[in-house]
């Protein structure tokens, strides 16, 4: 028997509601979770297609966007898909399991909105496995995000459907149980499609984060980001100490601010630059380049740019499964290691370690038994 998404969501495939916590109740203070992720929670219908689909519907490979109505059939026309596979996905959220795989168990709190449905409870199953605790608000009237990751000879394109994830309110943060979470937080990240969704509630991180001399991070996401969101992006910048993208995201992010350059260190550097609120803290920023060398430029005390440059360790193409995720694995290793204190370039070797044991596996997941990190 077929289904299509919207039948799969009946109420009664649905599990009575209440027999399910959406905010998964952890026996210990809430206080103690050291990082907070903020994004959009989706969940990933992930299969292989050939090129001639994404020509269809004017997808390109490793790219993201937000579908328009020409592209809402895709979901349910890969739904049949004998390949198909469930994934809990969302950028913030893959983010936030590959932290929590390698920080101590109840470190990291995510935070999003969600449906009252099925798919929220794939979602919240897949995060149980890694211990991550959610503390998503429901929405009565909007259905779980999903997102259509179209695989094509190891290039994935993204095809996001926000639906609840749009309706995320900076209020949410506010109520007093999550707030009190925030400010017991050290470390805060946050995924740059939420600048979709709600700025404000990035900036109420980014205040708390800059009051208090906490590390923010944010991750550009997605190359549509910089460009159809320039001003939402710049309005949080001044709050961020650590950007994180790739180079088709900084390349994005030049175009969008002309800055006349394809440069990826040049690009960087121009970010390292600008304004901060909180100036105890000099900005990094990581640029990765997948197989290529992955860049970091901070601005020093005396004003001064360091530069640094970290080669990726070569994986066997045999080995490689799944590079979708990829970078949500290296945004993982990197959070979690400044969390446990460690410095830039150790931050930055966690991350590509991450990166590479994520994409042997299927989807933006991680192996069990779990894997330590070794230098």
């Amino acid at each position: 028997m077929k289904f299509s998404l919207s039948q799969l969501a009946k109420p009664y495939l649905i599990r009575p509601f209440l027999q399910f916590s959406f905010t998964r109740s952890i026996a210990m203070s809430q206080n103690q979770y050291k990082l907070v992720c903020l994004g959009n929670p989706l969940l990933d219908l992930q299969t292989n297609v050939p090129q001639e689909y994404l020509k269809k519907y004017d997808l390109k490979d490793n790219d993201a966007i937000l579908a328009d109505a020409k592209h809402l059939p895709i979901y349910d026309e890969i739904l049949n898909n004998k390949d198909l596979i469930l994934v809990a996905g969302g950028a913030a959220q893959n983010t936030a399991r590959g932290a929590q795989y390698i920080l101590p168990p109840h470190s990291v709190v995510y935070f999003g909105s969600v449906g009252k449905d099925v798919y929220a409870e794939r979602l919240n199953e897949a995060n149980a496995k890694y211990g991550l605790a959610t503390r998503y608000q429901l929405q009565d009237d909007y259905a779980t995000g999903k997102c259509a990751a179209l695989i094509y000879d190891h290039h994935r394109s993204l095809v996001t459907d926000l639906a609840a994830a749009n309706h995320f309110k900076p209020e949410h943060l506010q109520k007093p149980e999550n707030w009190a979470i925030v400010e017991a937080a050290t470390h805060y990240y946050v995924g740059g499609f939420h600048l979709t969704v709600s700025p404000d509630a990035i900036k109420l991180l980014g205040e708390e984060a800059a009051k208090n001399n906490k590390p923010l991070a944010l991750n550009f996401s997605a190359p549509f980001i910089a460009q159809f969101f320039k001003d939402q992006l710049d309005s949080v910048l001044p709050y961020v100490d650590y950007v994180i993208a790739n180079e088709s995201e900084a390349e994005a992010y030049a175009e969008s601010h002309d800055l006349k350059t394809k440069d990826v260190a040049e690009i960087a550097k121009h970010v390292a630059q600008l304004p901060k609120k909180n100036t105890k803290r000099p900005r990094t920023v990581i640029f990765t380049q997948g197989t290529d060398p992955t860049i970091t430029v901070t601005q020093g005390k005396d004003g001064e740019l360091q530069v640094e440059t970290y080669p990726v360790k070569p994986l066997a193409k045999e080995d490689v499964v799944d590079t979708n995720g990829a970078g949500d694995a290296f945004a993982a290793g990197f959070i979690a290691s400044l969390v446990q204190g460690k410095d830039l370039a150790d931050a930055v070797d966690v991350g590509q370690w991450a990166a590479a044991l994520s994409i042997q596996e299927v989807g933006p997941s991680f192996p069990f038994p779990k894997k330590e990190y070794t230098k």
